[in-house]
């Protein structure tokens, strides 16, 4: 299981930024696709989930109506579009296999960073 994360940087607030994913090693396609990230000093935090085929999603309730989570199954790509961003966004965002709450235990990548900051 591979993943390499791209699209992070450093945005202003109010700014935006699209994570891609890209995924192998696995079927991409049957796969529920989560996002986490991790802020300075803090846990892992559950952000974002799409099933297999796109259809359902479902967002941690902080970033509910400016981001949005989908998937390209013909390129096993995963994205995270990123709108009206916060300083408390700033974190390394991860994508990761499956659904869990234990979102420590799902296979991840190896992040890519956000940092949202005048």
């Amino acid at each position: 299981v591979q993943f390499v994360e791209s699209g992070g940087g450093l945005v202003q607030p109010g700014g935006s930024l699209r994570l891609s994913c890209a995924a192998s090693g696995f079927t991409f396609s049957s796969s529920y696709m989560t996002w986490v990230r991790q802020a300075p000093g803090k846990g892992l935090e559950w952000v974002s989930v799409i099933s297999s085929g796109g259809a359902r999603t479902s967002y941690v309730d902080s970033v509910k109506g400016r981001f949005t989570i989908s998937r390209d199954n013909a390129k096993n790509t995963l994205y995270l579009q990123m709108n009206s961003l916060k300083p408390e966004d700033t974190a390394v965002y991860y994508c990761a296999k499956g659904f869990s709450a234990a979102v420590a235990d799902l296979p991840r990548g190896q992040g890519t960073q956000v940092t949202v900051s005048s």
